[in-house]
């Protein structure tokens, strides 16, 4: 029987901090999350659906804006803080040389493939899509609205934390749960500000999660077939 304590041979690189050792379906989530954002995608590439869309957005808009609550509105706009480039690239920094200096070759790996999946996305859909935001909101944005960087970006940095700094067992999953429930928390702000519609903080969600767990799973498997357990 080996011990608890030895490190696997796997830990050497990395992998026994990455997704697939403990859970076995997160390639399904993660092909799921693509389905479900490429769905939303077509959707709004197809003229008469985007129609009916952007009818349900407004509708969405003008029944849940105007109830603001002082409070909330802090939070919201603090949210809008930690998902902006101002916060989180040098988060991505900190947790590059954490990486680098822990010799986690695997984790870093995928830290950075869920950022290479996730940024070139953004502004190409944004500008593709090119879908005007609200006319009414508590912020001042310039880009286009669909998806929502914020949902991208939230669920991204949320979700790869998790999965490249917390080893597996009942406290990652414990974390996994608080990692989505603030990806949902970044998203919803994102339409109570009137930043955002409704449509463009799933898709940014979907996509989101879609990156951080597809490409720790892909990393994961690369690495696996590399060097394969020799036990």
């Amino acid at each position: 029987m080996s011990d608890r304590n030895t490190p696997a041979p796997a830990e050497h690189h990395g992998i026994d901090h990455l997704i697939l050792d403990d859970h076995r379906w997160a390639e399904r989530v993660a092909v799921t999350a693509w389905i479900v954002a490429g769905l939303l995608f077509l959707a709004m590439a197809i003229t008469p659906i985007r129609e009916a869309i952007d009818s349900f957005d407004l509708w969405f808009h003008e029944l849940t804006f105007p109830i603001k609550w002082g409070p909330l509105t802090a939070v919201s706009k603090f949210m809008a803080f930690l998902g902006s480039v101002y916060f989180i690239w040098p988060l991505r920094l900190v947790v590059t040389a954490v990486l680098w200096f822990r010799r986690r070759w695997v984790a870093l790996a995928a830290w950075w493939m869920a950022i290479l999946l996730s940024e070139p996305l953004i502004g190409t859909l944004k500008a593709a899509y090119g879908r005007p935001r609200p006319t009414e909101s508590l912020v001042v944005e310039v880009t286009g609205a669909f998806p929502s960087g914020h949902a991208v970006a939230g669920a991204v940095v949320a979700l790869s934390l998790v999965i490249v700094l917390v080893p597996r067992g009942p406290a990652r999953r414990n974390l996994e749960m608080a990692a989505a429930a603030f990806a949902v928390l970044m998203a919803g702000t994102r339409v109570y500000l009137g930043a955002h519609w409704l449509t463009d903080v799933f898709a940014g969600v979907a996509l989101g999660a879609a990156c951080a767990i597809g490409g720790a799973a892909l990393v994961q498997r690369w690495f696996q077939a590399r060097s394969p357990d020799p036990t």
